[in-house]
């Protein structure tokens, strides 16, 4: 069950299968992956008519990778974000050069297990805070280290 108090400690069971994250290698060179990028919106409620107008060729990698030399993708694995829509499958954009600020999305180590939550900031301490339900608060304490910051999220659609 999550914890409702952030003034103490609680103990978080770290085996979960729940909050891990397994790291897969990937090279940036097999990242970028230039696709034709539209100068409209697509609208999201009414269809709108077809238009031809294109811009260039847009890099995916290049766009969702600011610094490559200090970023990794990982895959997610486990429910523990799904408030947030990262889910299970997901792979997510992580930069260790980013700054991790109150309100972001973190990769953290704590006990040396990776997990991924978002960094609040309460009364004076920071907390690794999932967004599902049945997952408890973490308090940022000297056994937990802010790895890198989330800067992008992709999903293949099924």
């Amino acid at each position: 069950m999550r914890s409702t108090n952030l003034g103490r400690p609680v103990v978080v069971p770290l085996n979960r299968r729940d909050d891990a994250l397994r790291l897969h290698d990937l090279p940036f060179e097999l990242v970028p992956c230039e696709v034709p990028f539209f100068l409209v919106h697509t609208q999201a409620g009414f269809p709108s008519p077809a238009q031809d107008d294109m811009q260039e060729p847009i890099d995916l990698g290049a766009w969702l990778v600011e610094h490559p030399a200090a970023s990794y993708i990982m895959r997610v694995d486990g429910r523990s974000m799904s408030g947030a829509g990262i889910n299970d499958g997901d792979l997510i954009v992580v930069n260790r050069a980013k700054k991790p600020k109150a309100g972001a999305i973190v990769v953290a180590l704590v006990h040396g297990d990776r997990t991924l939550k978002r960094l609040r900031y309460v009364d004076g301490r920071h907390w690794l805070v999932p967004e599902a339900e049945g997952f408890a608060d973490i308090l940022v304490d000297e056994h937990v280290e802010i790895w890198g910051t989330v800067v992008g999220v992709a999903r293949k659609m099924t």
